[in-house]
């Protein structure tokens, strides 16, 4: 059942209804994490898989529970059991593939980064509008429980007025994962891990009035950097990201009457602390911790489905307007960091 932590949810579940079937277009590492919350979630089902090998859509099909499989992403989208469709693929093919998806009359659910510019974003986005079909980015941590619950908190006045916002995400890639290195498929430690400290930024401080950027390239790719925003509040967010280091992966939000902190690794955090009370004079700290569905994808299996059943084409809680804005604001960075334009 959808959290009620507040408002943005279209609806609440219910096991009684018929069945949200869906399609997840590829194979790989996402899809199958995917696919296992997937199985978590009541009143939603994997109807299809798809992928431009057969045997593989074939072997994740039996895996997961004997879905049926279709040995290309045409044939996925073309599937008339399939009611939304999970896009899996490296950012650098979400244009052609949600485009297939949306030209058989689907509505999608496509991971994050949406695509490689802010163009291809905003045509994709269009598109979805113009067709009336349901169209959601799937940045699973704002569907966390615990992400909601703080933004709640900072929107209710827990901290006090907002004065810093920390946030930093990296790992070490693996030269092995090319759609980590190459180019050609959306390779950029910004588009797939900056992203979710921009995120977090961006859901509790809204639309900066500057940003300035500094990092390090590696074959074209942006692979070290960090940011600074400034906000019409006064407030200042700090964030980092990379794929060459072992970093905290911590995040924190600092006002004149609280202060949050959310541990490692904070995109999918399980608890977090809360302090009350300026510098000097805070009270307890207080750990508070809302339970996580599987991995966390779960939540927003269930919000697609709540707006799904509902008609709704939009998600509040995923909304298209500030994927957008977060495009334009990666595309900022980016070209700040000296990465040739895609």
């Amino acid at each position: 059942m959808t959290l009620s932590l507040s408002d943005e949810s279209v609806s609440e579940e219910s096991p009684q209804v018929t069945p949200i079937r869906w399609g997840i277009l590829a194979t790989g590492k996402i899809a199958a994490t995917f696919a296992t919350d997937l199985a978590l979630v009541p009143g939603s089902v994997l109807a299809a898989v798809g992928s431009r090998h057969p045997e593989a859509a074939r072997e994740f099909a039996e895996r997961f529970g004997g879905a049926r499989a279709h040995g290309s992403y045409e044939d996925l989208a073309a599937d008339d059991e399939v009611d939304v469709i999970y896009v899996a693929t490296p950012h650098g093919r979400h244009l052609e593939d949600v485009m297939t998806c949306f030209e058989a009359g689907k509505a999608v659910l496509c991971e994050k980064a949406l695509t490689m510019n802010v163009a291809d974003t905003e045509t994709l986005v269009a598109e979805a509008r113009s067709r009336r079909l349901f169209f959601a980015e799937a940045m699973w941590m704002r569907a966390n429980p615990n992400i909601r619950r703080i933004r709640q908190m900072v929107e209710e006045g827990a901290c006090g007025q907002i004065r810093q916002v920390r946030a930093e995400l990296g790992f070490v890639a693996p030269r092995d994962r090319a759609r980590l290195w190459d180019p050609a498929l959306g390779a950029s430690a910004l588009l797939d891990v900056g992203i979710y400290p921009l995120t977090f930024a961006h859901l509790v401080l809204g639309e900066p009035e500057a940003i300035v950027a500094a990092g390090t390239l590696s074959g074209g790719i942006d692979v070290n950097a960090g940011a600074t925003m400034t906000y019409a509040s006064g407030a200042v967010a700090n964030i980092a990201w990379n794929q060459v280091a072992r970093s905290d992966n911590r995040a924190s939000i600092a006002g004149d009457g609280g202060l949050i902190e959310v541990p490692a690794r904070f995109h999918h955090p399980t608890a977090f602390s809360y302090t009350q009370g300026a510098e000097g004079r805070g009270g307890p700290v207080e750990t508070i911790g809302l339970p996580v569905t599987g991995r966390g994808y779960a939540h927003e299996i269930e919000e697609v489905a709540s707006c799904l059943r509902a008609g709704a084409t939009e998600s509040a809680l995923l909304p298209l307007d500030e994927t957008v804005s977060l495009m334009r604001q990666m595309a900022d960075i980016l070209h700040q960091l000296g990465v040739a334009p895609r």
